[in-house]
């Protein structure tokens, strides 16, 4: 057994800190580790040989209301055709695709906080922020997104800030971008807002790639109520296949 560094549980480090620095050393240690995770989150006990399970996010949880439950279910079952799958969802990246695009993209000099770092979309507490599943049709190169929009989304007065909507529309048609035509990145993202979306409430995105030129890949969506009688916002983006020859390291 080993325990990594800055890793030991920290009810452990305080039990073992009374027993052997009593007094003042204890107090000043307790303040450290007070900061600590305020700066860096809970210590968490880590074992070598102990594999790091990512919890899936994009299945049910307590905070998901009766609508998104229902459309969860509605699609498990397209699913079992294989017309359409479900794309499961991490607070960090795992896939073979980010590695890739690691390896050949980023430049390490420009990467910090890496071991810190969650995706936007998966950032906040259950319920609160966005709570979403996508679906993804091969054949009609289409990506389904079921959202529920949390308390912590609020723009306007009991509505959903503009930005959060743009946040799930570029994370839709991007998803639908990148595994019609691979890596891509956004170049473009025109969003009209028809009618504003009530805090707490489901929507549908449903974005389809409309055609491919070169690198280029064209891709539109609208965001509508469950029951499809709102039109609340409908969006064109343009996304850029990423060339392996040419990388995003920092020019000199």
């Amino acid at each position: 057994m080993r325990f990594c560094r800055d890793s030991v549980p920290e009810p452990a480090v305080r039990a073992v800190v009374t027993l052997v620095w009593p007094g003042r050393c204890a107090q000043l240690l307790s303040v450290w580790l007070r900061r600590r995770s305020r700066r860096c989150g809970p210590l968490t006990r880590s074992f070598s040989s102990e594999k790091v399970i990512q919890k899936d996010c994009a299945l049910p949880n307590p905070s998901w209301s009766k609508d998104l439950r229902l459309l969860f279910d509605r699609f498990m079952k397209k699913c079992e055709d294989g017309s359409w799958k479900r794309l499961p969802s991490y607070k960090q990246f795992f896939s073979k695709n980010f590695q890739g695009f690691q390896t050949l993209y980023l430049d390490p000099s420009l990467v910090k906080g890496e071991e810190r770092a969650q995706l936007f979309t998966r950032s906040f507490e259950d319920g609160l922020g966005f709570e979403y599943v996508m679906f993804y049709n091969d054949a009609e190169k289409r990506v389904l997104c079921f959202l529920q929009v949390g308390p912590h989304l609020q723009g306007a007065p009991g509505f959903v800030h503009g930005g959060a909507i743009a946040t799930m529309m570029d994370s839709t048609t991007g998803t639908c971008a990148c595994r019609a035509g691979g890596i891509a990145m956004t170049a473009n993202l025109n969003i009209n807002f028809k009618r504003p979306i009530p805090l707490c409430s489901v929507v549908v995105i449903d974005s389809q790639l409309d055609k491919v030129e070169g690198r280029k890949l064209f891709v539109s969506c609208n965001v509508r109520s469950v029951d499809e009688k709102t039109l609340h916002s409908e969006a064109s983006a343009l996304f850029i296949k990423l060339d392996p020859d040419k990388s995003l390291r920092k020019k000199s």
